[in-house]
């Protein structure tokens, strides 16, 4: 019997008319596996993922194969979104049988949780030099009922290196300012010149990996890998030229054919970059992109109620990518005169770029066309924008992807901090009212009774937290505190710091992702503590610059002696893996450099005021953080604020460094001189 039909998942939903006997992830579950001595096969995914789609329907909408999955196995649901906890233990036991991970993932586990075998996807009939599902099940069965002891064996010794790996222990050492330059170098020497970014095909944005460079003052002039990257990006197929946004990557390495699902976290920390990137250069085209992408969050994605929603399926009808490839023919019917140019910009021909389609890249710039077509370099932009209005305008009027209705806190976390930022480095009020009620939603609908929970769907919050849904909503909140000054952002920040470190708190240095509770009740193997940053930064390494940040705002020295000993988990390794520390690498920045600390005391109506922060705002300083109140100072307010009284009857800003600050200014001529020491 098939249990997922009351599941709150969009992804377990998906499932809920398989003929596999699916059973969640609870004790109910397990207990049964141990009554009737079964191996439990563990299918993980999540409602965007194409090959997800692919197996379920080759193999788990199969009667024939059902039927062998429900005779000898039982067969648990996850969706990984929800539970990254479990996700990350059995990719971690993947990638050690494998040496490769991805979703969909197939484990099989003894009724005690063990891993003894794994994978990703598996065909119903041999191929791709795989065996067929049915096969590698029938094969399990036997090996279960005629070789257990052997399955019992590889399933405890690949626990106990999985236990190891997981029982890390702070070096003691901390992050050095050589480490970090290294770091640098070895970044920009593995650049992909070429073809821009990381790596070969698949192609993942190296998203931290371009923040942590933009945090040099160099990285922006000469030959820069960061912005070349993020050219390289918008140009791509990755980038949705017609809708905003990006794809979660590219299948090629030129960046042309994206896989075509639409991740929240993908969005909002390349909105930050390309936010800064604006900032470092003044380019409009960075502006753009970032403005587009948000404008395709507010539109596809936000809940009437605030919450951003997970995600955007690869698939429409049943096709990967169909919802947003053209036809030539298509194209020129709908632009009419201006299809010329478009046909320069995008390289358009009969024949398209893939699989007899056209994925929309850049393949001409814009002075190129303007040259050609005797335009104003200027009008070449608005030309295209138009286009892409037209465009757009036809494609929603296709039948859309699926959308992944659930609101993840982390992920919300992680746009809360893009949004809060482009609300006061754009000064939009849209973005700002955004970043309000996107904040105000994750403080009540995710904490119900003050109890934060990882996900929401349809007025129903789940039971689970982990370490990443605090880190990332602190910093969110943190932004939207230096975006607006509301007392209630920051009093919520140190709140939930506080709850963080007591309930995720390791003595050996850093943080479990799991709760202290959780794990007293969890039959799992392993409490997991990641390390490492993936498509999202670690929980550990966000958690380290929230509480960087907390310290610099508050005072509160423990938040800083918490900080450097998570830190100092990863000082081993961030000089020879940079890209897959990269967040850890712009914490230890911050931790190195000292943040610089900005008090502005004066009413926000005054213009003297907005001119201060107009100067704190005008350029990239990403190891700073701003207070701000009128004068008096309330009792809530952020320590850094506390004793500030105002020069000459004016508004005046304090700036202070390690353990000193500077004279008290009230001219934004003068703030720069100090900021800018």
């Amino acid at each position: 019997m098939n249990l997922l039909k009351d599941s709150t998942s969009p992804y377990l939903l998906q499932h809920a008319d398989n003929p596999v006997h699916w059973h969640e992830w609870n004790d109910e579950s397990i207990a049964k596996a141990k009554v009737e001595d079964k191996p439990v096969f563990l299918s993980i995914g999540y409602a965007a993922c194409h090959w997800c789609h692919v197996m379920a329907h080759e193999s788990f909408e199969n009667e024939e194969i059902a039927a062998i999955m429900n005779e000898h196995f039982i067969n648990i649901k996850v969706d990984r979104e929800e539970r990254p906890d479990i996700d990350s233990i059995y990719m971690k036991a993947v990638i050690a049988l494998t040496r490769q991970g991805g979703w969909p993932m197939s484990v099989f586990l003894t009724p005690d949780l063990r891993p003894f075998y794994g994978g990703t996807y598996f065909p119903p009939e041999p191929r791709y030099q795989m065996p067929s599902f049915p096969q590698l099940l029938l094969g399990i069965a036997d090996s279960w009922k005629k070789d257990r002891t052997n399955i019992d064996l590889a399933g405890a010794q690949l626990t106990k290196q999985l236990q190891t790996e997981a029982s890390m222990t702070a070096s003691g050492k901390n992050i050095t300012a050589v480490q970090v330059e290294n770091a640098t170098k070895r970044l920009t020497e593995s650049y992909d010149w070429q073809n821009g970014g990381w790596g070969a095909a698949p192609k993942f944005p190296q998203t931290m990996a371009i923040e942590f460079l933009l945090r040099d003052s160099e990285s922006y002039t000469g030959k820069s890998a960061p912005l070349h990257a993020l050219d390289a990006m918008a140009r791509g197929g990755i980038y949705d030229v017609v809708g905003g946004g990006f794809a979660r990557y590219s299948t090629d390495a030129q960046w042309l054919v994206p896989h075509f699902e639409k991740m929240l976290y993908d969005n909002a920390l390349l909105t930050r970059a390309y936010l800064h990137a604006w900032q470092r250069t003044g380019k409009a085209h960075y502006r753009q992109i970032c403005e587009e992408t948000l404008g395709f969050i507010a539109r596809e994605t936000t809940h009437p109620d605030g919450g951003f929603y997970s995600s955007l399926d690869a698939d429409s009808e049943g096709v990967e990518g169909k919802f947003y490839v053209w036809e030539k023919e298509e194209i020129e019917d709908l632009l009419g005169d201006d299809y010329t140019l478009f046909e320069a910009a995008y390289g358009i021909s009969a024949t398209g770029n893939w699989e007899g389609k056209t994925v929309l890249q850049r393949t001409t710039d814009d002075l190129t066309l303007a040259a050609r077509f005797a335009l104003d370099p200027e009008l070449v932009p608005a030309k295209l924008t138009s286009a892409h209005k037209k465009l757009l305008i036809a494609r929603d009027k296709r039948i859309r992807p699926g959308t992944d209705d659930k609101v993840l806190t982390e992920w919300n976390g992680l746009m809360l901090i893009a949004i809060a930022e482009a609300a006061r480095i754009f000064d939009n009020k849209d973005y700002l009212n955004m970043a309000t009620r996107n904040a105000d939603f994750l403080l009540t609908a995710l904490r119900p009774s003050g109890q934060l929970r990882r996900s929401w769907r349809e007025g129903k919050a789940g039971s689970e937290v982990f370490l990443a849904d605090y880190a990332a909503l602190i910093l969110g909140l943190l932004e939207l505190y230096q975006t607006d000054f509301n007392n209630r952002w920051f009093i919520a920040a140190q709140e939930l710091a506080d709850e963080m470190i007591e309930k995720f708190g390791d003595p050996e240095g850093g943080f479990f992702d799991t709760t202290n509770e959780a794990a007293e009740a969890s039959s799992l193997p392993i409490r997991p503590k990641e390390l490492q940053d993936n498509a999202i930064p670690s929980g550990n390494s966000l958690a380290a610059e929230a509480l960087l940040k907390l310290d610099a705002i508050t005072g509160k020295t423990e938040y800083r002696q918490l900080a450097e000993k998570t830190l100092a988990l990863v000082s081993e390794f961030v000089s020879t893996y940079p890209t897959a520390f990269s967040q850890w690498l712009s914490g230890a920045d911050l931790a190195i450099h000292n943040a610089k600390q900005v008090a502005i005391v004066g009413d926000l109506g005054r213009d003297e005021t907005k001119a201060l922060l107009a100067e704190i705002r005008s350029s990239y300083r990403p190891n700073m953080v701003v207070a701000q109140s009128p004068y008096p100072i309330p009792e809530d307010a952020p320590e850094l604020l506390k004793g500030r009284a105002l020069k000459n009857n004016l508004p005046t800003a304090y700036v202070c460094e390690g353990f000193s600050c500077k004279l008290p200014v009230n001219t934004a001529s003068q703030l720069r001189d100090q900021v800018n020491r």
